[in-house]
């Protein structure tokens, strides 16, 4: 049996409608944070998709040191304060050292934990400690299997707010490929756990000095993904991805978005009705 995990007043696992995580790669600005933060709101309204905002303040792990970072914690804090007060929604992003954990656990509803970062004991277990809500995003190196090591040092906080998202695999260099069997092995563990459809597209490093992607495969995975069994996608889109500055080549455009959620909705729906 999977817990039932709540966000605000968001359900996730055990029955709850598949729920979507979603906002561009990192924050570029105020305005264009809030604008994609605005237009998600109106789709996932309008389709009755419960929905959860993320967009990173520092992307700490890029290739290159020329890579663009973000606006850093402070400022990039304050404006995902600002977009959950406007437009009242609950608010994810990630972490990648002790001292960002506790000024971000005073703004995010979910503190997560990075792939590159997930086998970090000192930063999950201070995560943990908050008693915030934690989404681990399963590292592309690790079997799913291995995932339940990280759940006990989150549980041994007494910390039970679990998430566990799936990303991809490495498959040699430069390229990732999803093996869905990873869901229900992770799904045993007791544990909602959501499909990442768009970094499990991505081709880490493969320009050098960046990352490219092949988004054309977005809307397939997910769609076998939510008919594998989910309980929510994890999808960064961007207004313009072509011009984003960072991961534009894995992320979607918000035009697209909708078609998308439109069809994975349909097939959780399927699913939903076999298991009542």
């Amino acid at each position: 049996m999977v817990k039932q995990i709540k966000i605000q007043d968001i359900k996730i696992g055990n029955g709850a409608p598949l729920v979507l995580i979603a906002g561009p790669c990192v924050i570029e600005d105020k305005e264009s944070c809030m604008e994609t933060a605005r237009r998600l709101v109106k789709i996932t309204q309008e389709l009755k998709i419960p929905f959860i905002f993320k967009s990173s303040f520092d992307k700490a792990n890029r290739s290159s040191l020329a890579s663009y970072r973000g606006p850093g914690l402070a400022k990039g804090l304050k404006i995902l304060s600002q977009i959950k007060q406007k437009l009242e929604i609950p608010i994810l992003s990630d972490i990648h050292c002790r001292e960002q954990v506790e000024p971000a656990a005073e703004v995010l509803d979910v503190i997560q934990i990075p792939a590159y970062l997930s086998r970090q004991t000192d930063l999950i277990l201070a995560a943990a400690q908050t008693q915030k809500a934690i989404n681990v995003k399963k590292g592309q190196f690790m079997a799913p299997w291995d995932i339940i090591q990280i759940i006990k040092k989150i549980e041994s906080k007494g910390n039970k707010k679990i998430i566990i998202t799936e990303r991809g695999v490495s498959f040699g260099y430069n390229n990732l490929v999803s093996d869905l069997r990873s869901l229900a092995i992770m799904r045993s563990f007791g544990y909602p756990v959501i499909y990442d459809a768009t970094h499990s597209v991505q081709l880490p490093a493969q320009k050098g000095e960046s990352s490219s992607g092949e988004r054309q495969y977005v809307l397939p995975l997910s769609r076998a993904a939510v008919a594998f069994g989910c309980d929510g996608l994890f999808i960064e889109t961007h207004i313009s991805p072509d011009k984003a500055l960072c991961d534009g080549p894995n992320m979607i455009d918000l035009e697209q978005l909708k078609e998308l959620l439109i069809q994975v909705r349909k097939i959780a729906e399927v699913i939903s009705k076999k298991h009542r």
